[in-house]
């Protein structure tokens, strides 16, 4: 069995695994589609398992770094029911208040990936909350496949609710100064972009290929925006255009970065959509942009 090189992949077949990690075809329709591209020695179960997330190799801050504090609170779900589970975390011995960032997951809850962005945050710097909107269904199950179909059985805009309340929990923790900003992916692009519309003194906002607010309600945005697309990623990328007319129209402050040959989830180095290049140049902007901002 042959193991698939990146070069080797059609783009089609990205395509494919963006359609099925946002729930528009079934596994079954996945893996029957993706049979069309087991060529040349790659099977489908090859290609199935190059494609699947890798949370072994791949996470980059490890749980337990020595480096940072962390630790998991709890606070009241709006209109979900009962409590959302956070990961807190924040530079090894920090005593001073600090820039908070509310990291906001993918359509799968917080899993180890997100958690990982969690904790870069705090060694940059600064103290990260990064809920899991999966908790009132008992939290991430443990993989994606389950994770997404969980967070379909929860309403999209009762889990933005669940992560403006984080953002009010970052603000008034103790060891945050009260300057609060929030980076997303996907899923949680969309909900940083809602959550600048709907949280009038959020400090900065960073969506990475999130889909976009209604024209009407991007009035409201108070927040700087840095955004960040992926070049393949039409799906997404198709709303963009009236997003900016928008922003325009309205003085909004904003900056766009189109980054070329990335597909959608580009940030997410346990998948091979993972463009390292474009990826680092993405973070590095998105700590300038929150150092800027919430220090």
């Amino acid at each position: 069995m042959s193991t698939p090189k990146k070069e080797e992949i059609k783009q089609e077949v990205f395509d494919l695994y963006d359609d099925y990690a946002h729930n528009r075809i079934t596994r079954l329709d996945f893996v029957q589609k993706l049979s069309l591209y087991a060529v040349g020695g790659l099977t489908v179960s090859a290609l199935m398992s190059y494609l699947m997330p890798d949370y072994k190799d791949t996470i980059q801050v490890k749980p337990g770094d020595p480096r940072i504090t962390e630790t998991y609170i709890n606070y009241p779900s709006p209109k979900g029911g009962g409590t959302i589970k956070a990961l807190l975390c924040m530079p090894k011995g920090n005593t001073k208040k600090l820039g908070g960032i509310v990291v906001v997951h993918e359509n799968r809850g917080l899993n180890p990936h997100i958690a990982d962005v969690g904790r870069r945050a705090a060694l940059a710097g600064f103290v990260s909350l990064s809920p899991d909107a999966l908790s009132p269904l008992g939290g991430y199950p443990g993989n994606d496949d389950a994770g997404r179909e969980m967070q379909s059985k929860r309403d999209r805009n009762e889990m933005l609710e669940d992560f403006i309340a984080a953002a009010a929990y970052l603000k008034s923790y103790e060891f945050c100064n009260g300057k609060v900003g929030a980076v997303g992916f996907c899923f949680g692009g969309w909900v940083v972009n809602m959550m600048a519309v709907r949280i009038p003194d959020l400090a900065a906002a960073v969506p990475f290929y999130g889909g976009q607010p209604p024209a009407e309600e991007v009035p409201d945005i108070k927040a700087p925006l840095l955004i960040h697309y992926g070049e393949l990623d039409t799906r997404v990328n198709e709303g963009w255009p009236a997003y900016e007319a928008a922003l325009k129209a309205n003085n909004k402050a904003y900056t766009m970065y189109m980054y070329p040959k990335a597909n959608h989830g580009f940030n997410n180095d346990t998948t091979p959509r993972y463009d390292k290049e474009a990826a680092d140049l993405a973070w590095k902007r998105t700590i300038d942009f929150f150092t800027a901002l919430l220090k």
